[in-house]
């Protein structure tokens, strides 16, 4: 059955609409919005997985945001991230190309007020969403397009953010930046502002994910993994690395995926170190593959899974079976140690720890928060530990990335592992379903 069309009352904007997509948004065939294509909404259906309501979930997102300002007594937030923005406002454009080029800003009030300043005149990819009051030009004052201007320009700008902060959050001088080029940051300054740590607030807001950003979430790793198992059908000896990655990219994008924030794929020697980018090189028969999603998903949603093969006509030798089924042992200890209340320093030094052989080999990371993004907080190993960092605890609503790497330093190959988690009120739910290998776990 497909449920590509229904009607229903947007609590949001109060009017009655019809013709909306399982996740409230037009189903309009030339809508500017992007989103999941009519495959992903049928494997969801067919999966009993639940599809966020969208202006629901940006109402929330919003709502948290303001409540955040007001609990640091800040006038507003500027936001110059793209994924910030995107958390903000659910809007996009040319996302990788924003992130070296900074034209797009995002400005919200401590009463709710959000503007964004976009590639152009036009509210063309922001006025889907109410949420956001206004769509202004002239945020940027990048070398590549001010050349000589750039201060001029970034006065201009900070001009706009003074004018917008008097009027929402009067006498409020305590503006939070995330990321701003110098100029920027002079402007501001001078203007009397008190520039606060904008990452802290934005990471920490989005760390804590309500009922329809887990929707999406999961709605986000079900559409990855079904990509992953068509790479599994193509992956075989005698292809490339490429071969196999560029059928992530092109099912992710058929079911509404966004970009691949990395190309980490590797095969056979190149597995061992790990972080070896995806190239040319043939697969060769009996070899480990070894790869880790990093991938934006349908809603832009994060979906960071990492799984390794056995690819070839043989059995796997019993250093292949050792290192995977190490791989595994320590994800599964790991995950045991995760719920409500449990202290992040606790995680760093307990659950399964890194036998000597494996330490100098190990992943940059023990688990990590994950939504748009890999996102806060990082909790190391303990090799890694930085006392006072991170003094805090899991709480519900978090979703969190548990990994492992697992190579002898020097070795032939090795193992990376990575399964997605979501802490409920009572434990933990691992979201991510996509099969381990049993011919290396046997």
């Amino acid at each position: 059955m497909k449920h590509d069309v229904f009607s229903e009352r947007n609590s949001i904007g109060g009017e009655a609409t019809s013709l909306l997509k399982p996740d409230g948004t037009p189903l309009d065939n030339n809508r500017v919005e992007i989103g999941p294509t009519q495959l992903a909404f049928d494997e969801w259906a067919a999966a009993g997985i639940d599809v966020p309501n969208l202006p629901v979930m940006r109402a929330q997102r919003l709502d948290r945001l303001v409540k955040a300002l007001h609990q640091r007594d800040y006038g507003g937030i500027l936001m110059y991230d793209p994924l910030n923005i995107r958390f903000a406002s659910d809007t996009t454009n040319m996302q990788l190309w924003a992130a070296h080029n900074p034209f797009r800003a995002c400005l919200v009030l401590a009463d709710g007020y959000m503007v964004v300043w976009d590639f152009g005149e036009s509210d063309l990819l922001t006025a889907f969403n109410p949420l956001v009051r206004e769509t202004r030009t002239g945020a940027s004052f990048f070398y590549f397009t001010s050349g000589d201007k750039s201060v001029e320009n970034a006065t201009r700008f900070a001009g706009q953010i003074d004018d917008l902060m008097r009027k929402h959050a009067g006498n409020n001088r305590r503006l939070a930046v995330d990321k701003i080029q110098i100029h920027g940051l002079r402007a501001l300054e001078k203007l009397g502002f008190q520039i606060l740590d904008g990452e802290e607030v934005t990471e920490k807001t989005r760390a804590y994910k309500q009922e329809e950003e887990i929707k999406a979430l999961r709605c986000a790793v079900h559409a990855t993994e079904q990509s992953i198992h068509e790479m599994h059908k193509i992956a075989r000896p005698g292809i490339t690395e490429n071969d196999v990655w560029a059928v992530l990219h092109a099912e992710s994008i058929k079911r509404g995926g966004e970009w691949i924030e990395t190309r980490i794929l590797a095969s056979g020697p190149r597995t061992n170190p790990w972080f070896q980018e995806c190239g040319p090189r043939v697969i060769g028969n009996n070899e480990l593959l070894a790869f880790d999603t990093d991938l934006i998903g349908c809603f832009g949603m994060c979906a960071d899974i990492s799984r390794t093969w056995f690819i070839g006509d043989g059995t796997p030798t019993s250093e292949q079976k050792r290192l995977y089924q190490y791989a595994y042992e320590h994800i599964e200890q790991n995950m045991r140690l995760l719920g409500p209340g449990v202290p992040f320093k606790e995680i760093v030094f307990g659950g399964h720890l890194l036998a000597d052989e494996f330490v100098n080999s190990r992943y940059s990371v023990k688990m990590h928060g994950v939504g748009l993004c890999d996102e806060w907080p990082h909790i190391a190993y303990p090799e890694d530990y930085h006392e006072g960092a991170f003094d805090y605890e899991i709480l519900p609503g978090m979703v969190i990335c548990v990994e492992a790497y697992i190579g002898v330093q020097g070795g032939t190959e090795g193992v990376k592992l990575e399964d997605q988690v979501v802490i409920t009120d009572d434990g933990y739910e691992s979201i991510t379903r996509y099969p381990f290998e049993d011919i290396l776990l046997s």
